[in-house]
């Protein structure tokens, strides 16, 4: 591996470490999202405990910052665009990414669950595919107003719509990698599972005005 690779994934790394939920929560509300509602410094989290004023730019800079992990492969490499090692270092470059959000070196490694910079790792690799799981993750989210059933019901469906619609177009290894992602979403919402199959899970509904007496949500 080059150095000029090993950079762009510490870089990559360093992008998604960025603790964006913790620091919009202490620097505009003084509050440290994870010591609310779920405990996890992700954009749902935050949408729960401080509303969409503050869950809305959390939400789209975890998604961009892992967009741009992806993009440091033009500085990484010289292999030739949609080329198997262009494509893994692109995937390397994302893994860093999601890795730096959930293990966050500015906020004591305690980051969220990385499905929002997921999102932007698998927007930047392969948008159309990305797009149809979101496709799946809206009609889950719209039909039953759980966000980490969407995530997960989305996560499944972007291995089935790449091996099914894109095989023949795609390197091997991004087969391999989007079978991971459903299993990475998987692990990270353990918890969301067992809340759900208790009927415990908290329901978010974009369009309801959050008071300000209901925006801290207590554990």
């Amino acid at each position: 591996m080059t150095t000029a690779s090993l950079l762009a994934l510490a870089v990559a790394y360093l992008l998604g470490a960025i603790p964006t939920a913790v620091w919009i929560g202490k620097f505009f509300y003084n509050v440290d999202v994870r010591e609310f509602g779920s405990g996890n410094a992700g954009a749902t989290n935050t949408f729960r405990v401080l509303g969409k004023r503050a869950g809305i730019p959390v939400l789209a800079f975890d998604i961009l910052k892992g967009a741009l992990a992806v993009m440091l492969v033009w500085f990484a490499t010289e292999a030739p665009q949609h080329s198997e090692d262009f494509v893994n270092m692109q995937i390397a470059l994302g893994v860093a990414s999601v890795i730096g959000h959930i293990f966050p070196i500015f906020a004591g490694f305690r980051g969220g669950k990385g499905v929002a910079t997921l999102f932007g790792v698998v927007l930047a690799i392969h948008p159309v595919a990305c797009l149809l799981s979101v496709g799946v993750f809206l009609l889950v989210f719209l039909a039953f107003r759980y966000v980490s059933l969407g995530s997960i019901s989305a996560g499944f469906s972007y291995p089935i719509i790449v091996i099914t619609l894109f095989r023949n177009d795609v390197v091997p290894s991004l087969i391999v990698f989007s079978v991971l992602v459903a299993v990475l979403l998987l692990i990270t919402h353990q918890k969301n599972i067992e809340r759900l199959l208790r009927r415990q899970e908290s329901k978010i509904d974009l369009f309801k005005k959050k008071s300000e007496s209901n925006d801290l949500q207590v554990q």
